[in-house]
């Protein structure tokens, strides 16, 4: 399987949000991210071809290991296999047949230069440069890489832009190309194909979680957009040029830093925080006695974490003299209220928010609740198109 192909508890007291409706088509998929906090599930069935959604479901980890909603655990094998399964239930996906996400924290992405040579000489020269980047025997790693399309030197820093126009002048070999390699470690896989097993599942495939957002979120230009996942645990900042992910940073700050920092400054349960931040976030008028302290829990939150991107995003166009204007927000807490206004203020930047089901053919009913709920599902809705684009 190529990663870079196409580029115990009541159920009751699990909350899946969840919906289904619409005929189902054998030619049914289904789209499997699991996330620290929660699975999200999207299915989706080619009609005339179109995406055509027929169900999407979501449901918190934490009650598996006796924790709050919205927290981000570690479950072993048999707990994820649990929840996997009452997802598929609750949801009511009818398909084996599946895509799954790779955690980013779980692989390595990193851009490579190498001279251009010919496809057999490249394949015995890739497992030989990975070993400088992999602390482990690359026998214990699975291996794959794309060659990026060639471009122009705008890719290229200024120092190196100006060591390529030295080395043509004298004559050296310039004549390189540039892979991006992907790596993740076969504990891994072994790990979800033994989840995906205890669930009657299919996979065809499993993909790192940036690759599914970017098919999901993204059109087709080729100016640098910057997508910031905001997690539970943590955010991540991917900088896509021309499709090609050119940069990659993790901000060790999530959603539930928000919840956990609001409940121990008021004293109110976990539970009763996560519940507060989720109907008001930055809007706190109405969370009554709490609500400023809320307000100002969730604000400086989410402006360390922009501050942290912004610091990414300003290093990278200083090294390739790129203009980033459009910065693109996914992830569950990319949902939070009154975010939207503060990222726009804060980056100085077109800023939207992702909107994976644009993708898909659904009822018009759905319309606002799909587009609110976009963010939290880009991962899944991916990995569903690229099953169904073969």
């Amino acid at each position: 399987m190529g990663f870079l192909d196409n580029l115990p508890t009541d159920l009751d007291s699990l909350k899946a949000t969840l919906s289904s409706f619409g005929s189902r088509g054998s030619g049914s998929v289904v789209g499997i991210d699991i996330g620290s906090s929660a699975i999200k599930v999207v299915q989706l069935r080619n009609e005339d071809g179109a995406a055509v959604l027929e169900t999407y479901g979501e449901l918190s980890l934490g009650p598996y290991q006796d924790i709050e909603i919205g927290r981000s655990v570690n479950l072993d094998v048999d707990r994820l296999a649990e929840a996997l399964r009452d997802i598929l239930h609750e949801a009511n996906v009818t398909t084996k047949d599946c895509g799954v996400s790779i955690p980013f924290a779980s692989s390595l992405i990193t851009l490579l230069e190498l001279p251009q040579v010919d496809s057999k000489t490249l394949k015995s020269m890739i497992p030989l440069e990975a070993r400088k980047y992999i602390p482990v025997p690359i026998s214990e790693v699975q291996l794959d890489w794309f060659v990026v399309p060639e471009g122009d030197l705008k890719y290229l820093s200024k120092e190196e832009k100006e060591e390529a126009r030295e080395a043509a002048q004298d004559g050296k070999h310039a004549d390189t190309i540039n892979v991006l390699l992907v790596a993740i470690h076969n504990e891994i896989s072994r790990k979800y194909e033994t989840i995906l097993k205890a669930a009657d599942l299919k996979p065809t495939f499993f993909e790192i979680e940036i690759f599914s957002s970017i098919r999901a979120i993204l059109g087709r230009g080729v100016a640098p957009v910057v997508v910031l996942d905001i997690g539970a645990a943590r955010s991540k900042l991917y900088i896509v040029e021309a499709g090609i992910v050119r940069s990659t940073h993790v901000i060790n700050r999530g959603s539930q830093d928000i919840t956990l920092t609001f409940a121990k400054s008021t004293g109110i349960p976990v539970t009763k925080a996560e519940e507060l931040k989720r109907e008001y976030g930055l809007d706190a008028q109405g969370a009554g006695e709490h609500g400023p302290r809320l307000a100002q829990t969730a604000l400086s939150g989410m402006e360390y974490i922009f501050a942290e991107a912004e610091r990414a995003i300003l290093a990278y166009q200083r090294r390739y003299h790129a203009n980033i204007t459009q910065v693109m927000l996914t992830g569950g807490g990319a949902t939070l209220k009154g975010l939207l206004p503060l990222a726009q203020k804060k980056f100085e930047r077109e800023v939207l928010l992702a909107d994976p089901f644009k993708k898909t053919r659904s009822p018009a009913f759905l319309e606002e609740v799909l587009k609110e709920a976009g963010p939290e599902f880009a991962v899944a809705v991916g990995l569903a198109l690229r099953k169904l684009q073969g």
